[in-house]
């Protein structure tokens, strides 16, 4: 596969939705497991690329969100991926700790279908004692 098989994009190339807001799939870089789902705009994702670690736009609080700023637990940005349309990103991260404000390690966690894989079970179960220590 060539280097520049991958298309480059620009803040500029995406596509955000009437509110200006864009879909950010959280991803942790190592496990490759889905953390969160958050959405950012065009400020957010500034400062987020500015800083290197992730902020997010609170569609509840209408305020910027810096991950990690109340909880100490830090996202560090890795690589930030849009999707083919360049109305979603997905943004790999390595973290200081559990990515949701419920102490868990993704806020993923609870299976509509199937069973929760058991490399994710073993993730909760390490993120769930460290809460305890």
């Amino acid at each position: 596969m060539k280097d520049d098989f991958y298309e480059r994009v620009t803040p500029e190339d995406l596509k955000y939705d009437d509110r200006g807001l864009i879909p950010a799939i959280v991803q942790d870089y190592e496990t490759k497991r889905v953390l969160t789902l958050a959405y950012m705009n065009a400020e957010s994702l500034r400062r987020t690329l500015e800083i290197g670690q992730t902020v997010f736009w609170s569609r509840s609080r209408k305020e910027f969100w810096h991950k990690g700023e109340t909880s100490g637990n830090y996202q560090y940005v890795k690589a930030i991926i849009a999707d083919c349309d360049r109305d979603a990103l997905t943004v790999l991260v390595t973290k200081d700790g559990p990515a949701c404000h419920h102490g868990t390690d993704s806020c993923f966690s609870y299976p509509l279908f199937g069973d929760m894989p058991e490399e994710f079970r073993k993730i909760d179960q390490e993120t769930e004692k460290k809460n305890n220590e």
